[in-house]
């Protein structure tokens, strides 16, 4: 557990899991870091979003589907998916060393090589884990600066440097002299 903990230090958050993955071993992971997890049944199947930092992200585990994949119906949850969130991830979890998990992967991205979806190959659920918290904490970083006290820093910040700048220009002393 030491591990997951140094990836996101005193950063906790809340997360919106699917139901269906209410028994998954990245729940204990995530509990263990103590992020907020809440349920529900009206997302996705498979589904993890931080509504903090807008992002989503679908799990796809190859094992799960059936052998001619194009039936299961994955490229329209993914397609729904990525309707639905702006920022939106698929999370292959994967060793890819078989053919089955690499014409998935190939599927995927020539059907949404022109979309804002992006593809993470996975091979554990620690690793899942620190990919899904890393992502979600930088998109959170820009959301941040754009946030009410923000701004408000940020122009007083602007008004000093103004100020600054205009008092020791020497342009202006220059038009000081000249009235």
């Amino acid at each position: 557990m030491a591990a997951h903990k140094e990836t996101t230090p005193g950063w906790k958050t809340t997360i919106i899991i699917s139901t269906s993955l209410q028994n998954h071993d990245t729940n204990r992971i995530l509990h263990a870091q103590q992020h907020r997890i809440r349920f529900s049944g009206c997302v996705e199947s498979g589904s993890f979003i931080f509504p903090l930092s807008g992002t989503a992200f679908l799990l796809v585990d190859p094992q799960d589907l059936p052998e001619p994949f194009e039936e299961s119906g994955l490229i329209q949850r993914i397609n729904t998916f990525v309707q639905v969130h702006r920022n939106s991830f698929v999370l292959l979890y994967a060793l890819f060393n078989g053919k089955k998990e690499l014409d998935i992967l190939s599927a995927i991205q020539h059907r949404f090589i022109s979309s804002s979806l992006r593809i993470l190959p996975v091979r554990n659920n620690a690793e899942l884990v620190k990919a899904m918290l890393t992502i979600a904490k930088q998109m959170l970083l820009p959301r941040q600066a754009t946030s009410k006290p923000h701004v408000d820093r940020i122009r007083d910040q602007m008004t000093l440097a103004r100020a600054h700048i205009i008092e020791n220009s020497p342009m202006w002393e220059m038009l000081k002299n000249l009235m």
